[in-house]
C-alpha cells in the first residue's frame, strides 16, 4: 500500500507545487482524494495510470479541490474509458458535480455514478471500508477515513512442520481456522496461526479547520494527512478562513495517536518549506510536509 502525493498545494498552483489531489494505491485499486485543476498531468508524472481509477473521494467544492475532474474524465474517454467511475461528495453537491462533468458538448460515454455522503456514512468495498467525517470548513466538506479490512494471522509454515503437519491442504485448513488430525494428535489453528493482523487505516482531511472529529476519526491511524495552510504565526489567519496552521495539525496528530503526519495545502507563499515542517515537528516529531509526486509506503 503507498500513497502518491498529486498536489500538495492550497488556493492555486505554485512553481513548487499543485493544488489538491492524493492517490492511493492499495493492492491493485488506485482511489483518488480531491482532484484539483492539473491533476491528470500530475497522474501522467507519476507512477499511478489515470485508467486504474475507480474511485473519487472529492471534499468539498473548492475549485482547488475538484477543478479537474472534467478534464480527467475526458481523457480516460479519449483513452477508451468503458469502466464505471464512481464519484463521492458531500450531501448536497451532487448537482454541481454532474453539470461540470459534463460541461461542453462532452458526456461520459462511460458510466460516471455520483454519491451524495452524510458526515458519519460508512461505506463497505472488498477489503476495506471509506468513512466519511465532518470537517470544520467554511462550506459544507467532508474528510475521510481509509480502514483495510483486518486481515488474518500469519501462518507459521516451521512450526506445523515440526507439529508434523504434511505440507499441502491441512496448511490451507488450519489457516482457515479448523483443527487438523495428524497420527490421532488433533492440532488447533492457534498453534501454529498468530493473531490477526490489525488493517491500515489512512485519514485525508481536506480543508479544515482542527475539529474533534477529525481527532476522533483519525484516533491510531497508520497515516494522517492533515492540511496545514500556514505557518504557525499566521494561526488566526488560518481559522478565519477555515483552515489550520502546520502547528494545529500537528496538534491533532499528537491528540489522536497516529503514526505519521502528512502537511499538506501549503499556501503558494511559501517556497521553502523546511521552516513550516520545523514547527510541526516541535509538536509531533513524525511529521512530514511532502512534495508533489513523492511516493511513500505504508
Amino acid at each position: 500500500m503507498k500513497i502518491v502525493f498529486l498536489g500538495t498545494g492550497g488556493s492555486y498552483p505554485s512553481p513548487q507545487r499543485n493544488v489538491s489531489a492524493l492517490a492511493l494505491k492499495a493492492g491493485g485499486e488506485v482511489i483518488l482524494f480531491d482532484c484539483g485543476e492539473g491533476t491528470q498531468r500530475q497522474l501522467m508524472s507519476s507512477s499511478i495510470s489515470f485508467m486504474a481509477i475507480d474511485k473519487i473521494f472529492i471534499t468539498h467544492l473548492h475549485g482547488d479541490h475538484f477543478l479537474g475532474l472534467p478534464g480527467l474524465l475526458q481523457t480516460m474517454n479519449m483513452n477508451d474509458r468503458e469502466e464505471k467511475v464512481k464519484v463521492y461528495c458531500p450531501g448536497g453537491t451532487a448537482k454541481v458535480l454532474k453539470k461540470i462533468i459534463s460541461s461542453g458538448y462532452f458526456r461520459p460515454p462511460f458510466p460516471v455514478k455520483i454519491y451524495e455522503l452524510k458526515a458519519g456514512a460508512r461505506v463497505d468495498f472488498d477489503g476495506y471500508s471509506m468513512t466519511a467525517l465532518r470537517a470544520a470548513h467554511n462550506v459544507p466538506s467532508l474528510a475521510y477515513s481509509f480502514k483495510e479490512n483486518d486481515k488474518k494471522g500469519r501462518f507459521d509454515k516451521q512450526k506445523a512442520l515440526d507439529l508434523g503437519v504434511p505440507e499441502g491442504p491441512l496448511f490451507s485448513d488450519l489457516h482457515e481456522g479448523h483443527s487438523v488430525e495428524v497420527d490421532g494428535k488433533t492440532i488447533e489453528p492457534e498453534q501454529v496461526v498468530g493473531p490477526p493482523r490489525k488493517g491500515k487505516k489512512v485519514v485525508y482531511t481536506g480543508d479544515t479547520k482542527p475539529c474533534e472529529e477529525i481527532i476522533e476519526g483519525a484516533r491510531n491511524a497508520d497515516v494522517l494527512i492533515h492540511e496545514g495552510t500556514l505557518d504557525s504565526s499566521l494561526s488566526d489567519a488560518a481559522l478565519s478562513h477555515g483552515h489550520s496552521s502546520v502547528e494545529m495539525a500537528a496538534e491533532v496528530a499528537r491528540k489522536a495517536g497516529v503514526s505519521k503526519l502528512f502537511i499538506d495545502h501549503i499556501s503558494p507563499r511559501y517556497e521553502d518549506v523546511k521552516e513550516l515542517e520545523d514547527q510541526a515537528k516541535e509538536i509531533f516529531e513524525n511529521s512530514i510536509i511532502p512534495d508533489d509526486l513523492s511516493e511513500h509506503e505504508i
